[in-house]
């Protein structure tokens, strides 16, 4: 098989989809592997790298899409790929279609399959989303942090306080990977950090293993009655595969005190906050009811090496299964890939997609013929 590895086009997007020493393996197999030149610069990874694992390098943006057959990417495809797409090609990427039905009804006119990174599913666990998360997580108290600084606009709040003086209150609305990762790392500035989450037994691991850490139960209530005093607010909600839940409206945002900060990581899958727009890394804050709003799009990638060594080592084995097998032998051998196919033959198979857009939904196995046991 021909793998594709374009170099991502998204506005400060500097990750790659696939490390050269993933290269190696896959030519060890003998697939083909053909990867854009400059894809890996933003992650320090350099052409000769590629070309020793025994890939291909093209000039052409465009040349990586005619002539791969998988076509493994960081980001969604942009507007401007849109013509490159056909219905040969195989899409493993972030997708994040719940957030956008124009992208969802591109990719179904165009016929191809697309599996999405952020609805392999596996125990229960999104293990293509979670080194993603981790990242997200650590850095929102980073960025969140920093933004609390009155040069930037903020309070002047010092989320650590010093002896004498009360350290920042920070809220992190949801206890999944993200919201762990952030509140390790507000705790570990010395924060006061509460975490508010609805599964009870999620709580109780969150007490036992974040031990200077406070949880309560996630409500409106609750979120109303912790805004007034919060200085950072980090929404960190997880529907797999569905538009983000707006629990943060504009009139509770109105409770924050000026110059605080919410950084929206779930601003992916369309952001928790009312107030909430995408934004990027050249220009990632806006204020809305005095509040500063960091909702970067693409959060792991201001740490593209670290970002895209993790990345790779998440997917490497689904897409070397993918290449070697195949999709329906693929799926035979790793059956978490089939809830990460969103779109195959052009028609959409994500049910939390079709919901968030209104669309018709059919079963990936139904359009797949089941050419493999599960």
């Amino acid at each position: 098989m021909t793998i594709g590895v374009p170099r991502e086009i998204k506005e400060q997007e500097y990750r790659v989809a696939l490390l050269p020493s993933a290269a190696y393996q896959l030519t060890k197999h003998g697939h083909r592997v053909v990867v854009e030149k400059g894809a890996g610069a933003g992650s320090g990874f350099r052409d000769s790298d590629y070309a020793d694992a025994g890939a291909l390098l093209l000039e052409s943006h465009s040349g990586v899409f005619e002539q791969a057959e998988l076509i493994v990417k960081v980001k969604e495809p942009l507007p401007s790929e849109f013509p490159l797409l056909r219905p040969e090609h195989l899409l493993f990427t972030y997708l994040h279609l719940a957030a956008s039905k124009n992208l969802t009804e591109t990719l179904m006119r165009s016929g191809l399959t697309a599996l999405a990174y952020e609805t392999v599913e596996h125990n229960r666990r999104l293990p293509l989303l979670e080194p993603m998360s981790e990242i997200a997580g650590r850095m929102s108290v980073i960025v969140g942090g920093y933004y609390l600084a009155k040069h930037t606009g903020g309070s002047g709040t010092l989320l650590g306080g010093v002896p004498g003086v009360l350290p920042g209150k920070v809220v992190v609305l949801g206890g999944g990977v993200s919201g762990v990762n952030a509140a390790r790392m507000a705790t570990g500035v010395g924060a006061d950090v509460t975490i508010l989450e609805v599964d009870i037994e999620r709580m109780r691991f969150l007490d036992i293993t974040l031990h200077t850490a406070h949880t309560l139960y996630s409500n409106e209530s609750h979120l109303q009655e912790v805004l007034p005093e919060v200085d950072l607010l980090i929404g960190a909600v997880l529907v797999p595969g569905a538009r983000a839940p707006k629990l943060v409206t504009r009139q509770m945002l109105r409770k924050m005190r000026p110059g605080s900060v919410l950084v929206d990581i779930a601003i992916d899958q369309g952001g928790c906050a009312e107030t909430s727009r995408a934004t990027t890394h050249h220009d990632p804050v806006f204020v809305e009811e005095g509040v500063i709003h960091y909702c970067v799009a693409n959060m792991p990638g201001a740490y593209a090496r670290t970002a895209t060594q993790a990345l790779t080592n998440a997917t490497f084995p689904y897409i070397e299964a993918l290449a070697d097998h195949g999709l329906g032998g693929a799926i035979q051998r790793r059956p978490a890939l089939l809830g990460g196919i969103n779109i195959a033959h052009g028609k959409l198979t994500s049910k939390p997609v079709a919901e968030a857009h209104g669309l018709p939904c059919t079963s990936a196995r139904e359009l797949l013929g089941e050419p493999f046991e599960i």
